[in-house]
C-alpha cells in the first residue's frame, strides 16, 4: 500500500544550517498494516510524514501509494489517498463550523460539489451514529461549534473525519501528544478500534515507547534519517522498553537520546 524508495531530503544545503533529514530511507507497508514510528528529535519522523503528504518534495527517491507514484503530485491532489491527524488538536477541523458541517466536508472530499443543502437529514443520522460509537457524548451535539470541544473530543472528531472515506493510508502525527494521559489513552483506544474495523493501513508517530510497543502490528525506529529498528509479529508483542533501547543501541552504536520518550 505504501512504498518509499531511497528517499533523501536535506534542508538548507550548502549552508551552516545544513541538515540531512532523510538519507536513502526505504520503507514498504502491506495493505492493512498498523506501524508505529518512534525516534529521537531530528530522527526524520515528521520529515518522512511530510514527504508522504506532499508538504515538500524529496531531493531524491520515490513514493508510491497503492501502486500510484505520487512523488511529484501536489499536496492537494495527494490528499485523495490520505487521512491525517496532527499533534495539534486545533488542526484538521474548522473551529467556527458545526461538528456536522466538519464531518460533511470530510465526507465530500474528492467529490464534485453542487448547490444543495449543506447537511442532509440522512447525513445527520449517519454522523450521529458514528459519533455515538466514539462514546464521548458528541452524538447530541451535532450543531455545536468544533472550537468549543475539548482537545480529546476534537482529536476524536478529527480522527473520524480522517477515516470517513477509508483512506489508502492513515497518517497519525503524534495525535495524542497534546492530551492528558487519560484522554490520550481513550483516543488511542478509539484509534486502534477504527483502524482494526476499517482495516486501514496506518503509520503512527509516537514519542511514547510503551504506546509504540502496545499498538499496531509493526514498529520502526528512525535515527539520523534512516530506519535502524524494524520489528513485527510475535517479536514486537514480546518487546519491553528495555529491549527496544537495547536494539536501538546495537543498531545505532549509541544511546537513545530523547528524554521525552524515556519519561513517557
Amino acid at each position: 500500500m505504501l512504498k518509499v524508495t531511497n528517499l533523501q531530503k536535506t534542508f538548507n544545503p550548502g549552508t551552516v544550517n545544513e541538515k540531512v533529514a532523510l538519507c536513502g530511507l526505504n520503507l514498504e507497508l502491506k495493505d492493512g498494516e498498523f506501524v508505529t514510528v518512534i525516534g529521537g528529535n531530528g530522527a526524520g519522523k515528521s520529515t518522512l510524514f511530510n514527504a508522504i503528504s506532499g508538504v515538500w518534495k524529496p531531493d531524491y527517491g520515490t513514493i508510491e501509494i497503492d501502486g500510484v507514484d505520487v512523488t511529484n503530485m501536489p499536496e492537494h491532489k495527494r490528499a485523495q489517498f490520505l487521512g491525517r491527524v496532527f499533534q495539534d488538536p486545533m488542526k484538521g477541523t474548522s473551529p467556527d463550523m458545526e461538528i456536522a458541517e466538519n464531518l460533511a466536508i470530510a465526507a465530500r472530499r474528492g467529490t464534485k460539489r453542487k448547490l444543495v443543502w449543506g447537511v442532509r437529514k440522512a447525513e445527520r443520522a449517519r454522523y450521529k451514529k458514528l459519533l455515538a460509537d466514539l462514546d464521548l457524548g458528541l452524538e447530541d451535539r451535532l450543531s455545536s461549534k468544533v472550537g468549543l470541544l475539548s482537545g480529546g473530543q476534537r482529536q476524536a472528531v478529527t480522527l473520524l473525519m480522517a477515516t470517513l472515506n477509508k483512506p489508502k493510508l492513515l497518517l497519525l502525527d503524534e495525535h495524542t501528544a497534546a492530551l492528558d494521559p487519560k484522554t490520550a489513552a481513550k483516543v488511542l483506544a478509539l484509534t486502534e478500534r477504527i483502524v482494526r474495523e476499517n482495516k486501514l493501513t496506518t503509520l503512527m508517530i509516537t514519542h511514547n515507547m510503551k504506546d509504540a510497543i502496545t499498538y499496531g502490528n509493526r514498529l520502526i525506529m528512525l535515527y539520523d534519517g534512516n530506519i535502524v529498528v524494524d520489528i513485527s509479529g510475535e517479536e514486537k508483542k514480546n518487546l519491553t522498553v528495555q529491549d527496544l533501547l537495547g536494539l536501538f543501541e546495537k543498531a545505532s552504536g549509541g544511546e537513545f537520546a530523547s528524554d521525552r520518550a524515556l519519561l513517557n
